[in-house]
């Protein structure tokens, strides 16, 4: 090949991966105002009504409620925690995971307040002064309070039944055709 052809080539290349690029996954988290069978109407976070398209491959997995006592050592969780500014965490969600899931600790939705923990459980404490989890990752571990209002749930296999209006999801979905969007993923909790 000459330099010619490797240039065409190189730039070939960049081209193929900002089309990619333009093509990435977009997250949306709110609360379900209306489905049809086929488009899910989310208000989300920010107060925007978004249209998201539900195809025949889209995975729903639901958040069923369960006790800090049915997590237990060796459980893969994700937790949500807010940080206080003694550097504390204090879980506002945890989730039960049926696998390990993009392991770590980093901030939460870009925030420095907030942080997310996929990690295995290592230790849970119950005392007089509060519940507690110990998460341990490749790298590191973090201890969480958990407090009374936490919501605590397991992720099962979900269906389109559990889209109902009130109930919150945190979905990934694809643009298509148009910009619209194309779950790929949802995650629904139930209405509360």
């Amino acid at each position: 090949m000459n330099k010619l052809q490797v240039a065409l080539c190189f730039g070939a290349l960049v081209l193929a991966s900002a089309a990619a690029g333009a093509q990435t996954n977009v997250r949306v988290r709110g609360t379900i105002t209306a489905f049809d069978g086929t488009v899910l109407l989310v208000k989300s976070g920010e107060g925007k009504n978004v249209d998201i398209q539900l195809a025949e491959k889209t995975v729903i997995v639901f958040t069923q409620p369960i006790a800090l006592a049915d997590i237990k050592p060796g459980d893969f969780l994700g937790v949500t925690s807010v940080k206080r500014n003694d550097s504390t965490l204090t879980a506002f969600e945890v989730r039960r995971m049926p696998k390990p899931l993009n392991p770590g600790h980093r901030p939460f939705d870009g925030r420095d307040d907030q942080t997310m923990t996929n990690a295995t459980v290592s230790a849970t404490v119950q005392s007089g002064s509060g519940r507690e989890l110990t998460l341990t990752y490749e790298g590191g571990s973090q201890k969480i309070a958990v407090p009374e209002n936490a919501s605590i749930s397991t992720l099962v296999p979900g269906e389109r039944a559990h889209l109902v209006p009130g109930a919150t999801v945190n979905l990934t979905a694809a643009p298509g055709d148009g910009g619209k969007l194309t779950a790929r993923r949802i995650q629904v909790s139930p209405v509360r």
